[in-house]
């Protein structure tokens, strides 16, 4: 009897442990979700102050250099080359002795013409004072010279003046064949080959299968040469800035468009274009590749933000904190976009924070932390 009352206090006893344990399971579970809501998570968000800036966009053409003028010089006379007086590397000034010509025939040829020169000036004079002589006669005492001696005089005195004169032409002839045994430059420049050497026997430059005794190329002034293709062909402007940058020799300066070819090449459809860059100290080489930009697009002043602070779309929106430190989405206007910037036509003052980086979690309204970060370090 006292088995089955130990028993029937067992079984009375459990279900109080239950009801006791659930409202406390209860208890713990609605205190937890209590203490969730209780708790307030405010994002920190790098935001940036919207300000004026200067944007430009910009192409690159790759270029070369030339030289401003590079001749092959021929010479106008055939002889022997004695002596060649330059090589290779030497720069020349304008009207420097390069080479001279051995032509003993055309010695002989000058000298020749100067005599038959002399003859004829003095043949000339000669018949020049005889008709002189018979007008003065003939004024004096008229009738006495026959008129038929005067128009003989008068007619030998043209004779020889006209001799006279082709006398003197075949003397400068060969006075100027004479003084094209000297080889000079035409302008200032570096030798930049040499084809011959001291006896060499040389054509003259008038025949098509003759060779150059040497190239100049002008030094002190180069052309930089770059293609435009097509399509950009209207933002070249003569007298337009570029910038310049050449690798080689790590040099970087500014330029301006000199000249453009104006026609389109057929076979590249690109036009040439080129930038005059003076080298008097001999920096840059003629066949160096450089690099040129050209500014497509530039606003001065205009409120710019980072690219990362727009929406992806048609119609981007920027993510602006507030006074109040909460988010406000707005519709903005873009115009122009840089590499790392955007301007901002309307939607946006200056000063303005907006919203960079990640907007995942962010929705108008939000309570956030703003960090303001320099414009610069989003770029």
């Amino acid at each position: 009897m006292k088995m089955n009352d130990r028993t029937k206090s067992n079984f009375t006893t459990l279900p109080l442990v239950a009801r006791s344990t659930l409202p406390l399971a209860a208890i713990l579970a609605l205190a937890g979700c209590g203490a969730g809501r209780a708790t307030t998570n405010v994002h920190t968000v790098a935001v940036v102050r919207t300000q004026r800036m200067h944007l430009s966009n910009s192409m690159t053409f790759q270029g070369e250099f030339y030289p401003f003028q590079d001749v092959m010089i021929h010479a106008k006379v055939s002889g022997y080359v004695n002596p060649i007086r330059v090589d290779i590397g030497d720069r020349v000034k304008t009207g420097e002795l390069l080479a001279t010509l051995e032509v003993p025939e055309l010695k002989d040829q000058l000298d020749g013409a100067i005599a038959s020169q002399r003859r004829a000036e003095a043949e000339h004079a000669i018949a020049h004072l005889n008709y002189s002589r018979l007008i003065d006669v003939n004024r004096s005492q008229p009738n006495l010279v026959a008129q038929q001696d005067l128009d003989d005089a008068q007619a030998k005195d043209r004779a020889t003046a006209a001799a006279q004169d082709t006398a003197k032409a075949d003397a400068a002839s060969y006075k100027t064949l004479s003084d094209y045994t000297r080889v000079s430059a035409p302008f200032a420049g570096v030798i930049t080959k040499r084809f011959v050497d001291n006896g060499a026997l040389v054509e003259a430059g008038t025949a098509s299968n003759t060779g150059p005794l040497v190239e100049l190329a002008e030094s002190d002034l180069l052309r930089l040469r770059f293609p435009v293709p097509e399509a950009e062909t209207p933002l070249i402007r003569v007298g337009g800035d570029v910038g310049v940058t050449v690798d080689a020799i790590h040099k970087a300066f500014s330029g301006k468009i000199a000249r453009d070819s104006w026609d389109i090449d057929r076979s590249t459809r690109t036009m040439i274009v080129e930038v005059d860059v003076p080298n008097s100290g001999g920096i840059f080489k003629a066949g160096m590749y450089a690099s040129v930009m050209l500014s497509t697009q530039d606003a001065e002043g205009v409120l710019s933000v980072p690219l990362q602070a727009l929406s992806a779309g048609d119609t981007p929106s920027i993510l602006v904190v507030g006074s109040d430190n909460t988010i406000e989405e707005r519709k903005v206007v873009v115009g122009m976009r840089t590499a790392s910037l955007a301007e901002i036509r309307s939607g946006l003052s200056e000063g303005d924070l907006v919203v960079v980086g990640d907007r995942s979690g962010l929705v108008p309204g939000a309570t956030v932390s703003p960090r303001v970060v320099d414009m610069s370090a989003e770029n």
